[in-house]
C-alpha cells in the first residue's frame, strides 16, 4: 500500500473494433430514493461532483456497462483532477505491484496481460475493461488492485473463516464482519442455491450465478452437500471486506482523493457489500453508488420494484449472452 501512497463464462459480441462508431451507455440514471431522472450528462456529472466514492456495478460480460463505468471516472476526474484512484475487481492484490507498472505506463498491454495472467485470474474479454485502463493511463490516475487470491475465497467457502492458514489469513483485514443485511442475505443464499443463470437475462441472476462458480467452482464437489451458507456467507463477507478495506485503506492516507470501484454487481448491491465495507472504515465519507440494470428503453417512472438496489440505477439495454 505505500507504494500507491500521495465453469462457464460469457462474453459479450458487442466489443466494437477501433474503427467502429462509440458507443454510450446513455444517461437513464434515476435517483433510487426520490425516483428522480438524472437524465443528461450534465445531470450526471452534478451527482459525481461531491462524490468521495464511487460505486460502479457491472454484470462483467456487458459492454455498456463498462461504458458507464467509464462515464463516472471522466466525471469523476474532471471533478478531481489527477486525485483519483480506482479499484478493480478483476485484480487480485499480490498483482499490485504489476498493476502500478501498468498504470505507469512502464508496461505494454500485452505484457500486463501475460504478467497479470488475465485469461486464468479473470476471463472476461480485457477489451471491455481497456478504455478503463487507458484512461488512467493517460490521465496518470492511481489504481489499485482491491480483489483476494481466489484460493482464499474457496478455502472460506469450505471449511470457514477459522480454517485458513496463517499465510492466507494476511490477506484479509484484522476485522471481517458478516452481513446483517436481510436483502443482501436473501440475494447471497439465492446465489449459494443456484437459482441465477450464467447467460440470463437478469443482471442479478447472471451475477449470482457467476459468484457460485467464483467462490464453489464447477464439478460434482459442488453437488456433494460439504459446503454450508454459513460458510459460503462468509467467503462473500470476507471477499467483500477485504476489497472494501483495501479503498479504505487509501483513501484514509489520501485525503484529498476521491475512489472508484470497478467491480460486479454482486458487491454494490443493496450498498451491502463494499460500500458498507469502506464506510465501516472511513469517516464523513460522501459515497455514491450504481447498479446497472437491463432494459430495452428508459423508463417513464422509476421502476418500484428497484429501489434500494442501490443509490442510482442506471437503465440500459444489455446484449443477449453467449457461452464462450
Amino acid at each position: 500500500m505505500d507504494s500507491l501512497k500521495t465453469s462457464e463464462k460469457t462474453v459479450t459480441p458487442a466489443v466494437p473494433r477501433s474503427d467502429e462508431p462509440a458507443v454510450r451507455p446513455g444517461f437513464c440514471v434515476f435517483n433510487s430514493k426520490s425516483g428522480a431522472l438524472a437524465g443528461d450528462e450534465a445531470a450526471f456529472k452534478a451527482v459525481l461532483k461531491d462524490a468521495d466514492a464511487v460505486f460502479s456495478g457491472e454484470s462483467h460480460d456487458q459492454l455498456k456497462d463498462h461504458l458507464a463505468q467509464l462515464e463516472a471516472l471522466k466525471a469523476l476526474s474532471e471533478a478531481r483532477g489527477e486525485k483519483v484512484v480506482v479499484g478493480f475487481e478483476m485484480l487480485n492484490m499480490t498483482l499490485q505491484p504489476v498493476l502500478d507498472e501498468y498504470a505507469a505506463g512502464k508496461l505494454t498491454e500485452e505484457e500486463f496481460l501475460a504478467k497479470a495472467d488475465w485469461k486464468t485470474e479473470w476471463g472476461f474479454d480485457f477489451n471491455l475493461y481497456k478504455p478503463i485502463f487507458d484512461f488512467i493511463r493517460a490521465n496518470k490516475l492511481k489504481a489499485l488492485a482491491l480483489n483476494l487470491p481466489k484460493k482464499v475465497v474457496s478455502t472460506i467457502a469450505r471449511v470457514g473463516l477459522e480454517g485458513l492458514s496463517l499465510e492466507q489469513k494476511k490477506y484479509l483485514p484484522a476485522k471481517v464482519g458478516i452481513t446483517t443485511n436481510e436483502a443482501y442475505i436473501k440475494y447471497i443464499r439465492q446465489s449459494f442455491e443456484g437459482h441465477g443463470k450464467a447467460r440470463a437475462r437478469s443482471s442479478a441472476a447472471a451475477e449470482q450465478a457467476f459468484l457460485r462458480q467464483y467462490i464453489l467452482g464447477s464439478g460434482k464437489s459442488v453437488m456433494s452437500g460439504m459446503f454450508t451458507f454459513e460458510n459460503y456467507l462468509a467467503a462473500m463477507c470476507a471477499w467483500n471486506e477485504a476489497m472494501g478495506s483495501r479503498l479504505a485503506d487509501f483513501l484514509n492516507a489520501n485525503p484529498g482523493f476521491s475512489g472508484q470501484v470497478i467491480a460486479g454487481s454482486g458487491h454494490v448491491i443493496f450498498n451491502a457489500g463494499i460500500p458498507a465495507s469502506v464506510a465501516s472504515r472511513t469517516s464523513g465519507l460522501r459515497p455514491v453508488s450504481f447498479y446497472p440494470q437491463d432494459a430495452s428503453a428508459c423508463p417513464s417512472v422509476f421502476p418500484a420494484g428497484d429501489s434500494g438496489l442501490a443509490d442510482y440505477v442506471w437503465y440500459m439495454d444489455h446484449a443477449a449472452r453467449f457461452k464462450k
